[in-house]
């Protein structure tokens, strides 16, 4: 894992809310499958990232819970093609939300309660089509390729700081593995 202080990312330093559950964020690649509910990407095509568009006018982290007996990569390529019509091309892991979940039930009956991870990473993908938009699921109306300052700047003005916060430092740690690889 690399060398960067999660520190200087705010928002992933505290604590989260969601609802009933709340969140602590830590960078790590070591994935305990038995503990995965949700898994998501910070999209990259080229050297630009990839956002998308409900139709409640909110822009959303790309990613979701996985069905009953689904492994994560295979919700996340699923996720991925939903709401992007996009394939995926590369993952790498370089995070989690370490969950617990004040609720009686779990959110589905098949996810880990009430302690369970959500998975994060940064991956490139193509875009091949509209997204899929099932029936059962959030609606996209837009998907756009834009710079990384764009994007941190939309999730921002929604005070959507974590997600703000997870594109940046994906973009840093993309970047990082780069230079690694050319070296």
């Amino acid at each position: 894992m690399q060398s960067l202080n999660i520190k200087h990312f705010p928002a992933l330093s505290a604590s989260i809310h969601w609802g009933t559950v709340s969140a602590e964020f830590r960078m790590n690649d070591i994935v305990d499958e038995a503990l995965v509910s949700n898994v998501s990407i910070i999209p990259f095509v080229g050297k630009q990232c990839v956002v998308f568009q409900l139709d409640n006018g909110k822009w959303e982290l790309p990613g979701g819970t996985l069905e009953p007996g689904e492994r994560y990569p295979d919700a996340l390529k699923r996720e991925v093609m939903e709401e992007l019509g996009a394939e995926l091309q590369s993952y790498r892991i370089f995070g989690q939300f370490y969950c617990t979940s004040s609720a009686t039930e779990p959110y589905r009956p098949h996810i880990p309660h009430p302690h369970f991870v959500r998975v994060i990473g940064y991956g490139d993908v193509e875009l091949v089509g509209k997204p899929l938009n099932p029936v059962d699921g959030e609606q996209v109306v837009a998907v756009e390729v834009v710079e990384i300052a764009e994007a941190i700047r939309r999730f921002q003005d929604q005070n959507r700081h974590d997600i703000a916060e997870m594109y940046q430092l994906a973009y840093v740690l993309r970047e990082e593995d780069k230079r690694k690889e050319q070296v």
